[in-house]
């Protein structure tokens, strides 16, 4: 039987056709709405691909999928709006120490100043002609899509594996958070608009013009400044690094050679588009990797004494093969 007879055969199963289905509706809505970067939309295209591929099991089991992802959702969601309100509580931004400690690890230089300042030209209508212009702001989105696929991958493979990652996305985002709340900090755009950094763009006109000049439609506007979610001041530390630093060292143990150079060049990708884009200092980028270490240790010790104080239950041995025939045996004999 061919490949193509097997995909058939495959499409015309209960759980074929509901994929095929969901993947001809994922087509349509990509090509009228766009590729779904807020959380809203990627939640219903994430839980209907994993109703999807439950399609013929047990009815409970697809509750337990709705028991899994809400509360996991929920935490997501709350973390969101909680982050969009942080820089509205009162505490005095930083805009000088993050540039003082950036200056401080460069000798006085600002690498952002320093990678706009010769790798874009002023000549240009549109500055963000350039092809790495258009890397940058693909690798930057990818932040809103990888982490999230990843998620949904696992869930599909290994529930345990899943909760696990989970677990360390809630603990380094909610430890980003906290961090807003209490020390909130200015980006290198902020400060570029405060007069403290001479011709650096707003991150915006790179990522968001790119992404526009490429034609890709999105459906939502989490980059958008006028959004809920937005925080000019959740620069430190960046989550856009950590995050991806994050998924490498997860990963890491799981893959061959060249997925690991692939991964390592990605968290490097990652850190150099947020830099030359003003979205963040390598100060920024170097706390959210420290994060990342942090979060790591922490989960993995606490799943290990969660672990721990589970109690043992003893393998139960089945002595009939020993006993009997001794038994069996006359005293003396």
């Amino acid at each position: 039987m061919s490949r193509l007879q097997r995909w058939v055969v495959w499409v015309q199963t209960p759980r074929g056709f509901a994929l095929a289905a969901w993947a001809a509706a994922f087509t349509c809505y990509l090509f009228w709405v766009g590729i779904p970067l807020d959380r809203q939309p990627q939640t219903l295209w994430i839980l209907l691909a994993l109703f999807a591929s439950n399609v013929g099991r047990p009815w409970r089991s697809q509750a337990r999928i709705l028991l899994d992802w809400l509360p996991f959702v929920g935490f997501l969601y709350l973390y969101d709006y909680t982050r969009g309100i942080a820089d509205t509580l009162g505490r005095p931004i930083h805009v000088t120490e993050p540039l003082a400690a950036e200056k401080w690890i460069f000798h006085g230089a600002v690498p952002t100043q320093f990678l706009q300042e010769h790798f874009h030209s002023v000549t240009y209508a549109h500055w963000w002609q350039h092809w790495w212009d258009y890397a940058a702001g693909l690798i930057y989105t990818s932040h809103f899509l990888v982490v999230w696929i990843v998620a949904a991958v696992l869930y599909t493979r290994s529930r345990f594996e899943w909760a696990r990652w989970a677990r360390r996305i809630l603990m380094l985002s909610y430890a980003g958070l906290l961090t807003y709340i209490i020390y909130p900090a200015a980006p290198p755009w902020y400060a570029a608009g405060q007069g403290l950094l001479p011709g650096v763009a707003q991150s915006q006109f790179l990522f968001q013009n790119v992404l526009d000049a490429l034609g890709l439609r999105f459906s939502g506007a989490i980059i958008n400044t006028r959004t809920p979610e937005f925080n000019a001041v959740a620069a430190l530390p960046s989550l856009h690094a950590a995050f991806t630093a994050m998924l490498t060292a997860y990963m890491w143990p799981r893959l061959r050679w060249w997925s690991r150079t692939l991964m390592a060049l990605y968290t490097v990708a990652m850190a150099a588009s947020l830099v030359y884009g003003g979205e963040h200092y390598v100060f920024d980028v170097l706390v959210g990797y420290a994060y990342v270490v942090v979060v790591l240790i922490v989960a993995d010790r606490w799943e290990h004494w969660r672990a721990s104080r589970r109690p043992v239950t003893p393998a139960l041995v089945d002595l009939t093969d020993d006993v009997a025939p001794a038994a069996a045996q006359p005293a003396g004999g």
